[in-house]
């Protein structure tokens, strides 16, 4: 049976973080899907990690991997777009947690037309590294009081992991965040992001995600707004690889895609075939 959904899950030499996250995908109420890991260049201790979850998921999973030439996620992530099975993909980061009805919000709320913007819950280093697998399979690492208990301050940001069915719909259509294309919980459909030319590999790390977003915007695709219904957990880490010339770099990339009213990437999926 042909997966109905493919998880697209970057990631790069974190492979505590990334079990947690495969952990979270065993937990799913909603069951057919694949997962496809875009790995930039990990060394072999993730391909490792990643065989032995292969033999013991219900799911399939696709390692997908390139030489480490420095921070290419963007490239990474339209190879693994090319490897995908299903007609609608979701894009989550190998750092983030999702809660068990994760991809079942993602395809209730799916409609022609639209992609789906999601947020993630940030948690402190101390509780990131704490959080167990059992924790996860409990599902007690997504309840306030837990996390409370484990050192979590109290917040207004604490509604994001409190709110649910009803409360968590009206907080979706009253926040003043607005619904981008975030990478590391935003889902679509294949052909709206093949016909976008995937993502645009000049861009290395700040906003490369929502670059992809202003495309589909300009080509008549809405967005839907659900930080507050699909949740998943941020694990807390170092980011060693941003350097200002990036972010520089890709806001030019940004503004020259919002001036020219830019549809598809000239450097995207069909660059790599060439």
């Amino acid at each position: 049976m042909e997966p109905e959904i493919s998880v697209i899950v970057s990631t790069y030499n974190a492979t505590e973080w990334l079990e947690k996250v495969i952990v979270g995908y065993q937990q799913q109420l909603f069951k057919n899907f694949e997962i496809i890991i875009a790995d930039d260049g990990s060394t072999a201790e993730t391909a490792e990690l990643i065989d032995s979850y292969v033999k013991t998921s219900f799911f399939e999973i696709t390692h997908v991997w390139h030489e480490d030439k420095g921070f290419r996620k963007t490239e990474i992530l339209n190879k693994a777009i090319q490897k995908s099975n299903a007609e609608y993909l979701l894009f989550t980061d190998g750092d983030c947690i999702p809660r068990n009805d994760f991809l079942q919000v993602h395809m209730y709320k799916r409609e022609k037309g639209f992609f789906l913007s999601g947020g993630y819950f940030k948690l402190p280093l101390p509780i990131s590294q704490f959080i167990s697998k059992e924790d996860i399979v409990t599902q007690r690492c997504f309840e306030i009081s837990w996390l409370l208990k484990n050192g979590l301050a109290k917040s207004i940001k604490n509604l994001k992991i409190r709110s649910k069915g009803k409360k968590a719909n009206i907080l979706n259509r009253i926040t003043p965040t607005k619904p981008t294309w975030n990478g590391h919980n935003a889902s679509g459909w294949k052909e709206d992001i093949i016909a976008a030319n995937g993502f645009d590999m000049r861009m290395q790390y700040g906003g490369e995600d929502r670059e992809l977003g202003e495309r589909l915007f300009n080509s008549g695709i809405k967005s839907k707004q659900i930080r507050y219904s699909a949740v998943c957990l941020h694990l807390d880490h170092k980011r060693g690889y941003v350097k200002p010339e990036m972010i520089a770099k890709n806001k030019a990339i940004r503004k020259e895609t919002k001036a020219g009213k830019l549809t598809e990437t000239n450097y995207g999926i069909k660059q790599l075939e060439a």
